[in-house]
């Protein structure tokens, strides 16, 4: 695994990279979770209010498509950049629209369990690149940006 993230910066020789990145992105994650239920009551009218009855699953569609956009488009949702924090790829490129996909895809698979996104947080908090599951898998790296 070590040899595919070769293009990342090194948690040892560079750290600032890593430093407080699993809090920023738990702030990130309640900013775009806000966007999200925004996007979704400006698009209730769209649905003749019918989005009302299955809003759960409006709320994953606009979701998945919001951050798939965003990964592709600048490495980072708005949450994440207001945190100044990207989302990298084991060779330290920003994601293109196929990793964003997938990226957004791993994330999406794993919220469903509680005990993958425990695991996550587990691995967040103790890997030197502070890397969740679907990271790890994935072989990408959150960090802050460069100043």
């Amino acid at each position: 695994m070590e040899q595919t993230l070769w293009g990342l910066p090194d948690p040892d020789t560079q750290p600032e990279f890593y430093t407080g990145v699993p809090s920023k992105r738990l702030v990130a994650f309640f900013i775009d979770s806000v966007i999200i239920v925004v996007l979704c009551v400006l698009a209730l009218p769209f649905t003749a209010f019918l989005g009302l009855f299955f809003f759960p699953l409006m709320y994953v569609v606009i979701g998945f498509a919001y951050r798939t956009v965003m990964l592709a488009r600048n490495s980072a949702t708005l949450g994440m950049s207001a945190m100044s924090i990207e989302v990298r790829d084991g060779q330290g490129r920003t994601l293109d629209l196929p990793m964003a996909v997938m990226h957004t895809g791993a994330y999406s698979a794993l919220v469903i369990s509680i005990f993958f996104q425990i695991g996550s947080i587990v691995l967040m908090l103790s890997t030197p690149r502070a890397q969740g599951l679907h990271d790890y898998v994935l072989g990408t790296a959150v960090i802050n940006r460069a100043a």
